[in-house]
């Protein structure tokens, strides 16, 4: 019996060792191996997004959207993702937050917001594009 108690306890000992794995990365070692583009940048300590998620509990948004599902209006990361690489974007959906607008998510319209003001609906916005 004592044979194979020391047998295995040989053999554990001689897998643990030998493996070609290493242990896993903890996640400061991850994210200090990783390229500073692929390491998840913390949003919630940029102004904007401060600002906007304020403003955004104030109004009526989140009675069509949420942060990363669809809704009766367009998940704001799929709004991100879609102008994403539009330079007038933050101008261009302030204006629509402002007036309203139907047609590109759907045809459920989007009720206008015309007591917001322009600040406000570009702070809305720029909170929305940095939804991922």
């Amino acid at each position: 019996m004592k044979k194979i108690l020391i047998l295995l306890a040989v053999a554990a000992m001689y897998a643990a060792c030998s493996s070609n794995e290493s242990a896993p990365a903890t996640d400061t070692e991850a994210s200090a191996e990783k390229p500073k583009s692929m390491v998840a940048e913390d949003i919630t300590t940029n102004p904007d997004y401060m600002k906007g998620k304020e403003l955004i509990a104030k109004n009526d948004c989140l009675t069509c959207h949420k942060d990363h599902e669809k809704l009766v209006g367009p998940a704001y990361k799929d709004v991100a993702a879609k102008y994403a690489s539009d330079p007038n974007a933050i101008e261009g959906l302030a204006e629509k937050v402002m007036k309203g607008g139907t047609g590109v998510w759907g045809q459920v319209p989007m009720a206008a917001h015309p007591n917001l003001s322009k600040e406000d609906a570009v702070a809305l916005v720029k909170y929305i594009m940095l939804i991922k």
